[in-house]
C-alpha cells in the first residue's frame, strides 16, 4: 500500500503524529505553568504555550484531512500509532520525565506493528 501513495501523502501520515506528539508536549508544558503560578485552571486558555498547543493541533487536523484525500482510513491509522512512540521520547528529552525499560519494549512492539502493517 505504501508504494502506491504519493511522498506528499507519505510525508504527511508520518509527520502529522509528530505534530500530535509535540502539541502534547506543549499541553503538559501549559498545565504545569497554570499549576506553578496557581491560577486557576481555566486561566490555561490565556496561556501562550497552550495556544500553541491547539494551533499545532488545528494544523495537524488539516493536514490529516489532506492526506486522508488518497489515503485509505483505515491503513492512514496505523500511523497514528508513531504518536505512542514520539510522547514519551519527547517527554524524555524535553520535560526529563523517564520512560521505562517495558516502555521502550512496548514502543518497539508500536514500531514493529506498523513495519508489518506497511510491508
Amino acid at each position: 500500500m505504501l508504494t502506491s501513495l504519493s511522498p506528499l501523502t507519505i510525508g504527511l501520515l508520518i509527520f502529522t503524529p509528530g505534530i500530535i506528539a509535540g502539541g502534547q508536549i506543549l499541553f503538559k508544558m501549559a498545565s504545569t505553568k497554570i499549576e506553578t503560578t496557581g491560577a486557576p485552571f481555566h486561566m490555561i486558555i490565556l496561556n501562550p504555550i497552550f495556544i500553541g498547543a491547539c494551533t499545532l493541533y488545528a494544523a495537524a487536523t488539516f493536514l490529516w484531512a489532506y492526506a486522508l484525500k488518497t489515503a485509505p482510513l483505515s491503513y492512514a491509522y496505523s500511523f497514528m500509532a508513531l504518536s505512542y512512540v514520539l510522547v514519551p521520547v519527547l517527554a524524555y528529552f524535553w520535560l526529563g520525565e523517564t520512560v521505562g525499560w517495558r516502555y521502550a519494549i512496548g514502543m518497539t512492539c508500536i514500531i514493529l506493528g506498523l513495519l508489518i502493517i506497511n510491508s
